[in-house]
């Protein structure tokens, strides 16, 4: 493949970025499966976790997540169950139901995070701060346009 083709470079690097995400998934769901919180509740409490504040509706985050509302509707419920997140009626709208994170969503998004603190040291051990910033700096570029053009 040469450098200059573009459409080819650029199928590569989603490509890759798709692999990398499988692979890391898999290693990361693997870290925190001891402490009993399955990957897709990690991911939900990650969302979660950014601007807490708010809760959020079922529509909201199928949207963020970009699933379906039914898969969304039982990670939730099973969330809330595991006592994750609680459900609260919107202030403006008492029909709409927001969801928030509790303190002991709270305090498993932690002990995911710090489950994951070695797997992460590891990986990036031999990396230099400057790679890993401008690596940073061009997912983030990928990101934001991705999704900037849903």
């Amino acid at each position: 493949m040469e450098p200059s083709d573009k459409a080819a470079l650029g199928y590569r690097i989603i490509n890759w970025v798709g692999i990398i995400e499988q692979l890391a998934r898999t290693k990361a769901s693997r870290s925190i499966a001891d402490i009993d919180l399955p990957w897709p509740h990690f991911v939900m409490l990650n969302h979660f976790s950014h601007r807490a504040e708010e809760g959020k509706t079922v529509t909201e985050v199928a949207r963020a997540m970009q699933q379906q509302q039914p898969g969304v509707t039982k990670t939730l419920k099973a969330m809330v169950e595991a006592g994750l997140l609680r459900i609260a009626p919107d202030p403006s709208d008492g029909r709409i139901k927001r969801h928030f994170l509790t303190e002991r969503g709270r305090s498993q998004h932690s002990a995911g995070i710090a489950r994951l603190a070695p797997l992460i040291e590891t990986l990036y051990e031999d990396w230099s701060i400057e790679d890993m910033t401008g690596l940073y700096r061009q997912l983030d570029i990928l990101k934001r346009w991705l999704d900037e053009n849903r």
